[in-house]
């Protein structure tokens, strides 16, 4: 899937080729990253990369973390802005800009989120991303990232993420920063309904309010100090 032929404006203007809510706005974080907050490893200065409607952030500024959220869609980020507002959480701001390219944050973050954005862009866009989200990072900076594996999409799809093996996961990311630990995870998703096209059943599981737990990585990693 190439991001740069992808309008994720209209996606979140709900006028893409699913009818209603992205899938992936499941209305809270996802549960793997959920997870990390509650162990209390989401700390200091937050920024979530490629933020969408930004449950995440909003958790985040709710628990009391100052969060910058960057989105390359306008109507997410006037949703999130929106939302941060009548939720009175003054923690949690959010910029419209490209995230393979943003500057004005140097040093500034002591834990990068992306909650399934590292998929969504193009593969050649990898390496851009990772050097700007590095150059936001504090030395020792925590990075997460959470991404669709091989094999959560039919192989014969035109259009779907570009979902990595654990190989591939760690050759792009060791470039600019340590890596952790990469582990088995899962993306929760809503199944979108489309218009006249049978549903049919799903490989995967499902989780306790129905939406579907595609095989995923959880990447942790820091910035060298």
């Amino acid at each position: 899937m190439d991001s740069e032929l992808m309008d994720w404006d209209s996606i979140y203007r709900e006028e893409g080729d699913f009818p209603g809510p992205p899938p992936w706005n499941i209305g809270e974080p996802q549960p793997e990253l959920a997870a990390l907050i509650r162990d209390g490893k989401i700390t200091g200065a937050v920024l979530d990369a490629g933020c969408g409607h930004a449950e995440l952030s909003l958790t985040l500024a709710a628990a009391g973390s100052t969060v910058v959220g960057i989105d390359l869609s306008p109507t997410a980020i006037a949703a999130a802005t929106k939302a941060a507002q009548e939720r009175g959480l003054t923690g949690a701001t959010f910029v419209s800009g490209d995230i393979t390219s943003f500057t004005g944050y140097d040093d500034r973050f002591d834990t990068i989120v992306d909650s399934t954005l590292f998929h969504s862009l193009p593969v050649e866009a990898r390496d851009a991303y990772l050097h700007s989200i590095h150059r936001a990072a504090a030395p020792g900076a925590k990075l997460y990232v959470l991404v669709f594996a091989k094999g959560a999409f039919p192989p014969h799809l035109e259009a779907k993420p570009n979902e990595v093996d654990e190989d591939e996961l760690r050759a792009a990311v060791s470039k600019h920063f340590v890596i952790d630990e990469i582990r088995p995870a899962h993306i929760h998703a809503y199944q979108p309904e489309i218009p006249d096209v049978p549903t049919v059943p799903k490989p995967f599981d499902l989780d306790e309010k129905g939406r579907t737990k595609m095989p995923a990585f959880l990447l942790s990693a820091h910035k060298a100090v």
